[in-house]
C-alpha cells in the first residue's frame, strides 16, 4: 500500500513539473525570429552597395569557335558585341569598386547598376590576372559602402552569405558555410593564379562573379569568383585580405606586383617525412622532420638562378626559423621584386648560403 502511494504521488509530481515546463516563456533563439534573422541582417548591412557590372567588347573579325553558340552564330568580320555582367561592391564612398578581373577583362565598355536603379559609366583603374581583382571607379560620391572583414580570422564551418546577380538575377543571396580555407590556386584548377582561396558551399553561379562573400556580422570576407566544372556545391572566394592590399596598388598605380622565386614546397613533419622517404616515385630522401622541402625549382626562375635544389631543406630565411610556407610566401611578398632573400637550407649533410632576388611572377595570356 504504502509503495502504491509513493509510485502514485511520483506520477503526479512529474505531470505537474511537465506542466510547469510547458507554461514557462520560451527564450528567443540568438540568432533571431523568424521576422528578424543572422542572414537578413547581414544582408541589410551589405546590399545597397552591391552592384552590377555590365561590360562590351567588340569582336572584330573571326569571332572564336567557343563563343559562337552564345553570339547566334555570327558571321565572319561581323564585328559582333559580346556582352556580359557580373557582380562587384563599393569599398569607399568616392566611388571605387571591387570585382573580379576577368570580369572586365578586355571590356570596351563598362558600366554599373545600383540597387537604387542608377547606372553609371566606369573605368577601370586596374586589373590584376594574377589574382583575379579588378577596381572600376564611377564618378559620384557618399554611396553606401561594404565593411571589410578579416579573412585570415575565417574558420572552417563559420557562415557563408554570397550576394550577387547569378545569370542577371539581381540581388541574389544564397547561404552556406565555409567549406575549407586556403584552397591552392593548382587545387581547383587555375594554376596561373596566386591565392589561397576559400571554398564555400553557398550557390555561386556565373554572374555572382565579383560580388561578396559575408560572414555572419555581414562583414566582406572574400569576393566570389571560381567555379570548379562539373561538380556541384563548390564555390570559391578570394580572402579580403588579399584583394584589398591588391586594389591598394592598383588604385595607387594601375597594376600590382608579385614577387616570387619559382619553386614548389612544403613544411615537413614527421608525417611528411615518412611519407617523402617511402614513396616509390620519389627521389627525395630527407633526415629532417622540420624546415621547408623544397619538392621542385623551375627552370629560369630566381631560385634556379641563385642555385637552389630540389630536395632541398630550407632552415632559416633572413635569419628567421623556416616552419610555414605561407610566412615564407609573406616573406618573399615584404622582400619585394629585386630584393634579397637570404637562405640557409639543409643539402645532404651540409649547410649551404644562398642569396634569392625575387622577380616580377610571368603571367599568362589572359583567355576571353
Amino acid at each position: 500500500m504504502q509503495k502504491q502511494f509513493r509510485s502514485s504521488w511520483l506520477s503526479c509530481a512529474i505531470v505537474w513539473i511537465g506542466l510547469l515546463l510547458i507554461s514557462l516563456p520560451v527564450q528567443a533563439a540568438p540568432l533571431g525570429s523568424l521576422d528578424n534573422n543572422f542572414v537578413m541582417d547581414a544582408v541589410d548591412r551589405a546590399e545597397n552597395a552591391v552592384v552590377q557590372v555590365n561590360v562590351s567588347r567588340t569582336l572584330g573579325g573571326e569571332v572564336p569557335t567557343a563563343l559562337r553558340p552564345f553570339l547566334g552564330n555570327p558571321q565572319r568580320g561581323a564585328g559582333q558585341v559580346l556582352r556580359g555582367l557580373g557582380s562587384g561592391f563599393v569599398i569607399n564612398k568616392s566611388g571605387e569598386i571591387l570585382t573580379n578581373a576577368h570580369v572586365v577583362n578586355r571590356a570596351d565598355t563598362v558600366t554599373v547598376t545600383f540597387q537604387d536603379g542608377r547606372v553609371l559609366e566606369g573605368k577601370v583603374l586596374g586589373s590584376d590576372p594574377v589574382t583575379d581583382v579588378a577596381v572600376i571607379k564611377v564618378d559620384t560620391d557618399e554611396l553606401p559602402t561594404v565593411e571589410l572583414g578579416d579573412s585570415d580570422q575565417v574558420r572552417q564551418g563559420e557562415w557563408a552569405i554570397a550576394i550577387g546577380n547569378p545569370l542577371g538575377l539581381q540581388e541574389t543571396v544564397t547561404v552556406g558555410v565555409i567549406s575549407g580555407t586556403e584552397r591552392s590556386s593548382v587545387d581547383i584548377g587555375v594554376p596561373d593564379k596566386r591565392v589561397g582561396f576559400l571554398q564555400t558551399d553557398a550557390a555561386i553561379n556565373p554572374g555572382n562573379s565579383g560580388g561578396p562573400l559575408l560572414n555572419a556580422k555581414g562583414e566582406v570576407i572574400g569576393i566570389n569568383t571560381a567555379i570548379i566544372q562539373g561538380t556541384q556545391g563548390l564555390g570559391f572566394a578570394i580572402p579580403i585580405n588579399t584583394a584589398r592590399m591588391i586594389a591598394q596598388q592598383l588604385i595607387a598605380s594601375g597594376s600590382a606586383t608579385h614577387p616570387y622565386i619559382g619553386v614548389q614546397l612544403v613544411a615537413l613533419d614527421p608525417n611528411v617525412k615518412q611519407y617523402v622517404n617511402q614513396n616509390p616515385n620519389s627521389r627525395i630522401k630527407v633526415e629532417q622532420d622540420q624546415g621547408i622541402l623544397v619538392v621542385q625549382v623551375g627552370k629560369g626562375t630566381p631560385a634556379a638562378k641563385a642555385g637552389l635544389h630540389t630536395g632541398d631543406v630550407i632552415e632559416t630565411v633572413n635569419d628567421q626559423p623556416a616552419e610555414q610556407v605561407k610566412a615564407l610566401q609573406q616573406m618573399i611578398d615584404e622582400t619585394g621584386v629585386g630584393g634579397k632573400l637570404n637562405v640557409t637550407v639543409k643539402r645532404k649533410d651540409r649547410f649551404v648560403a644562398i642569396a634569392i632576388s625575387p622577380e616580377q611572377m610571368p603571367t599568362m595570356n589572359p583567355q576571353s
